[in-house]
């Protein structure tokens, strides 16, 4: 039997306080109603913890403080087995929150305030030597330690590119896998297809497509559902993309994988506490074979 995949995520780790209200406001505007709950989050761990209910063995590389609000972020981490040594706890510094309101269609607004992880750095980073199938990011990350990270991390490097932000040129060159939705790829336009790298760009509710060297390669629909809640979707998306990837060395069928994992993620509330196992992407493929 193959080994499960070795991936190494180093990134944000959050708490989410979610208010689900009837309507998202609009500028100015205040919306009253809301129910509040609090959930794990941060796209690095959400993507950390959704590559390991999907199998794989992940360790996660990042910054919290030393605060109550810590352990609710590491909980689901922590229970699923997630390797956390390469966690730094920090003085004098928050761990980060994200505000989120979820209206009844399942649409989000997010506000983050980073905290800790602005403080992830070369020097606040752990050991990164060892040996693993790849190395995933994201940019809740300061641009400099991105940077660090593109020119130290040896072997395959996948960079989810949320949220979209200006690059320096070296930081996509280097990257393997560039992830990135609708809004990220206009942002970065030219300059994704101007990279070797392979594009995975999502879609939404109509599924992902694949690029290389300009052209499409592969492309995916997403299972039709009911979405209860979209937060989280698109890291459930990036970290099962990764396990399928490493696991089968398909494209196609990496994305088919990905996107029912994300479609998944949207029937129960929150970003971690919506991870679906291998048993739920695998009975939502089924139906929709």
């Amino acid at each position: 039997m193959k080994s499960p995949p070795r991936i190494r995520v180093i990134g944000s780790i959050n708490l989410d306080i979610v208010a689900r209200v009837p309507t998202l406001p609009r500028p100015g505007e205040t919306v009253s109603g809301g129910v509040l709950a609090h959930y794990p989050g941060g796209k690095g761990a959400n993507q950390a913890l959704a590559a390991r209910k999907l199998g794989a063995e992940v360790s996660m590389f990042g910054c919290v403080g030393k605060d109550g609000a810590s352990e609710q972020a590491l909980a689901l981490l922590k229970s699923n087995q997630v390797d956390l040594q390469g966690v730094t706890s920090l003085n004098d510094v928050a761990t980060g929150v994200a505000l989120i309101a979820v209206d009844a269609k399942g649409e989000n607004q997010i506000v983050v305030a980073p905290g800790a992880n602005a403080a992830v750095s070369a020097s606040t980073l752990a050991d990164l030597r060892g040996v693993y199938d790849t190395t995933l990011c994201q940019l809740e990350l300061p641009i400099e330690t991105i940077a660090y990270l593109a020119d130290t991390v040896t072997g395959l490097l996948c960079i989810n590119l949320a949220p979209a932000q200006p690059l320096p040129k070296r930081i996509l060159d280097r990257a393997d896998i560039l992830v990135v939705n609708e809004t990220e790829a206009a942002f970065y336009g030219d300059q994704l297809h101007g990279s070797k790298a392979l594009i995975i760009q999502t879609l939404g509710a109509a599924g992902a497509v694949a690029f290389q060297n300009g052209k499409e390669i592969a492309r995916s629909g997403s299972p039709a559902v009911v979405p209860v809640d979209t937060t989280g979707a698109g890291d459930t998306f990036v970290g099962a993309f990764m396990v399928a990837f490493l696991s089968e060395g398909s494209v196609a069928k990496a994305l088919t994988y990905a996107c029912a994992a994300g479609a998944a993620a949207t029937l129960t509330a929150g970003a971690q506490t919506s991870m679906p196992s291998r048993d739920q992407v695998e009975a939502l493929l089924g139906a929709t074979a």
